[in-house]
């Protein structure tokens, strides 16, 4: 696909890209340091065959006890792999198409991955960034903040982190204020991840007329919208649309959380991240892969991913080691948020060690011909570049663009 700000490459098997472009960029990664939140495990457990069952009498009994429904919002998980070990899958992917690496991890609300991977390589290849949540009228956006300057990080992440946290309402002249604290350092690069999704769970209607708002009163510092490795091809496309219709250019983000590199990528002949930064804010170009894994069936992919999140690593360090010890959750004991483990010294449940083991055979890659019978026809990424019409109504009135 070609157009005005974006060239998209659909890659069916490996290939060298070198004489495509001198440099990979991968954005948005998650180390061990992001907390994810586990608010979305009531909404989801409802809707799976057989777990919905267990779920609704394991809520009963919840509320038998407790006299109240559980709480997943102070809850969170953490993905398994520390920052250098992403930092290295990441390169390694980008290298062996023959490009050199620019790796952008963003942890949710935090900076401490960076910091680590920063220690032992350049940060013009390892910037600091983080996915930044932002509080916003009824819900949330998550933004990719890529490139703080090192001298001034603390600073800048606190400021961040303040207005994400306050107690206070999300403040529109607050808000505008650090946005413009941010556009103002040229190498530093603002993204709208997944902006389509509505990962609020508000409703897809209320998520279109939040995000609009949000554009209408912040979109003049959002420098690009992100297509996003685990959302489908139909609401990626629709992105691109969205773009398209706004004159902003898109980039990639692959929102890995496990053992496999991003599905999605830049491709750049900027030798640093600052220099990339530029071409997509001052030149507004963007030139993006997808990987061919990018191709398999997306709820495939999921469950592959959460049978890593779910994996026992024997070899990493005591805490860490079990899914249980790296999702944290207050039962209201009095001790607040800690560690499953702290409570299941054998796993939890048999209803839940179960679904773990159904998880694992249903993420198994000889499971993958069955969801691809599964996929919808506009999830189906196309082999080649071809020409369609389709229509937007996310924001203002309906438009109609050019996709190839």
């Amino acid at each position: 696909m070609n157009s005005k700000q974006t060239r998209l490459h659909i890659l069916d098997k490996a290939k060298d890209l070198g004489r495509e472009a001198k440099t990979g960029v991968s954005l948005h990664c998650h180390t061990e340091h992001s907390k994810e939140m586990l608010d979305f495990v009531p909404h989801y457990a409802a809707k799976i065959p057989i777990v919905s069952y267990f779920w609704e009498k394991e809520c009963l009994s919840y509320f038998g006890r407790k006299g109240k429904e559980p709480d997943f919002s102070t809850g969170y998980w953490s993905p398994p792999l520390t920052g250098n070990e992403v930092y290295r899958l990441e390169k390694e992917q980008i290298n062996g198409m023959n490009l050199e690496a620019v790796v952008s991890i963003t942890d949710h609300d935090c900076i401490d991955a960076n910091l680590q991977v920063g220690e032992q390589n350049n940060h013009a290849q390892a910037p600091i960034s983080m996915e930044w949540t932002v509080p916003f009228e009824y819900a949330y956006l998550h933004v990719g903040v890529h490139n703080l300057p090192p001298e001034r990080t603390v600073e800048i992440t606190e400021q961040l982190l303040d207005y994400t946290f306050s107690e206070e309402s999300p403040n529109n002249e607050k808000l505008r204020e650090v946005f413009a604290l941010l556009d103002e350092i040229p190498e530093v690069l603002i993204v709208l991840n997944h902006p389509l999704w509505d990962i609020e769970i508000v409703g897809q209607q209320r998520h279109d007329d939040l995000l609009e708002h949000f554009l209408h009163e912040h979109g003049k510092w959002i420098h690009a919208f992100e297509i996003n490795g685990f959302r489908s091809w139909s609401e990626n496309k629709a992105v691109i649309e969205l773009a398209e219709s706004l004159n902003m250019p898109i980039v990639t983000g692959g929102d890995r959380h496990c053992g496999k590199a991003n599905t999605v990528l830049n491709l750049t002949n900027a030798k640093t991240f600052a220099e990339f930064a530029e071409e997509i804010r001052v030149d507004r170009r963007s030139e993006v892969v997808l990987m061919p894994e990018y191709r398999q069936p997306l709820h495939s992919r999921q469950l592959a991913s959460i049978v890593e999140i779910l994996k026992h690593y024997p070899e990493f360090p005591e805490g860490r080691r079990r899914w249980f010890d790296r999702v944290h959750f207050d039962t209201g004991d009095g001790f607040g948020v800690q560690p499953l483990s702290a409570h299941w010294k054998g796993g939890g449940p048999k209803w839940l060690r179960r679904a773990v083991w159904l998880c694992g055979i249903l993420g198994h890659k000889s499971m993958r011909p069955a969801f691809r019978l599964a996929m919808k026809r506009e999830d189906r990424v196309p082999r080649q570049a071809t020409t369609g019409r389709r229509r937007s109504t996310v924001i203002g009135e309906p438009l109609t663009t050019n996709v190839h």
